[in-house]
């Protein structure tokens, strides 16, 4: 087997490889130097200065000891007809089976400006450099896009004690694409009240620099121009306005790659019962739902494509019954900001057209349900941790709903 990607989902993948029954060799090939970590806490408690890397680390289990891993390697191209994947060092490797694991990177913005000063927040390398930007006395920080990292950033640069943190964003709400305007709104009132400012139903153009200017090293960005003709000055920027799919190296195997992998509802990937995919770089159709295929960027979508993945790939290799079960997860999420926490189960995404209030109030603690044509298809808690626990009430409701489609 070789597993192309070698974060959380490439390490689940592997030891979920071990658990379906197979024994053979396990190659995991991963661009960064580090072995799996988890990445959510990169936003938050490592940037505020809470978390050293080997906290972050994950150990895996006993039954993968014996996995391979070609770190800081990167997979560069795949044949799938030939079964073989080339790597950046100008190796190459056959495989029985492959699995599609290499995730997402940040986008960037297409804008006029220096580099100096613009961040992402994907790795720990990338945390660790905004955190030394951060801790600079006077800075002044814009966070360009507010959605789940953008306000996890701008809520830990608030807590570091920073003064200026603007939040930038077309849309008119923070996170109301995901969660929709009565939650969004809630959140915009929760930042505000902590010092975080937003502009919002504005873009950016392009970026002020101090002169340095055409790639010069001591050049670097000193505002951030927005579409409507203001410009915001900035020490630091923050881009977080989304991410794009590491599916370049699978380009020429006539694979729809329009967004993430497309898989079959058994996470096969173009009619190849060898070829998986798994992670957020995966777009499923969740029979949970409408059948309708999408990539889901959650924490728990690694582990859950991962252990379908696996079985269905050593069933067809070792020839034993494949699953028949469609893949059909529960999606689940959480976001820190400041001292509060959202906590989701289901598809509120689908729901947004018939929010209502389950319990509490949107000023304070309050627990939100999303329905399509009358059922729950999604529920989020806002606010403290005991009033998070609160969604987890549905769980059990939610996984028992009969799909969209039926």
């Amino acid at each position: 087997m070789v597993v192309a990607g070698a974060s959380m989902g490439g390490l689940r993948a592997a030891e979920q490889l071990r658990a379906a029954g197979w024994t053979g060799a396990v190659t995991v090939v991963g661009d960064e130097p580090h072995m799996p970590y988890n990445r959510p806490p990169l936003s938050k408690e490592v940037l505020a200065g809470k978390a050293p890397f080997a906290s972050l680390a994950f150990t895996p289990k006993a039954a993968a000891a014996d996995v391979e891993w070609r770190l800081g390697t990167k997979v560069v191209a795949a044949h799938l007809d030939r079964r073989t994947v080339a790597l950046d060092d100008g190796s190459s490797l056959s495989y029985d089976g492959l699995v599609v694991a290499t995730g997402m990177r940040p986008r960037r913005l297409r804008c006029p400006g220096l580099l100096t000063g613009r961040h992402t927040v994907r790795t720990l390398a990338d945390a660790q450099a905004l955190r030394e930007e951060l801790t600079r006395p006077g800075v002044r920080v814009v966070v360009v896009g507010a959605g789940f990292i953008g306000c996890e950033v701008a809520a830990t640069a608030v807590g570091l004690g920073v003064a200026e943190v603007t939040v930038v964003d077309p849309l008119p709400l923070p996170m109301v694409g995901p969660l929709g305007d009565l939650v969004a709104r809630a959140l915009l009132k929760r930042h505000e009240e902590r010092g975080v400012r937003f502009g919002l139903g504005v873009g950016v153009s392009g970026f002020e620099d101090d002169g340095g200017g055409q790639g010069a090293a001591d050049g670097r960005v000193t505002g951030v121009r927005l579409t409507d003709g203001r410009v915001l000055p900035a020490d630091v920027v923050v881009e977080c306005v989304g991410s794009v799919a590491n599916v370049e190296w699978l380009d020429g195997n006539r694979l729809d790659l329009a967004d993430g992998v497309l898989t079959d509802e058994h996470l096969r990937v173009g009619g190849r019962p060898e070829v998986v995919a798994v992670g957020d770089v995966a777009r499923f159709p969740n029979a949970r739902y409408d059948g309708v295929p999408r990539r889901v960027e959650h924490w728990s979508i690694p582990a859950d494509t991962a252990k379908h993945a696996a079985k269905v790939l050593v069933a067809h290799l070792m020839g034993a019954e494949e699953e028949s079960a469609s893949f059909a997860p529960l999606p689940t999420f959480w976001s820190d900001q400041h001292e509060f926490r959202l906590q989701s189960f289901g598809a509120p995404v689908l729901g947004r057209d018939d929010v209502r209030v389950l319990d509490g109030d949107p000023d304070g603690d309050v627990l939100v349900g999303y329905h399509v044509d009358g059922r729950l298809v999604g529920v989020v808690a806002l606010g403290g941790r005991t009033n998070a626990m609160g969604a987890a009430r549905y769980r059990a409701q939610l996984l028992r709903q009969p799909a969209l489609t039926s």
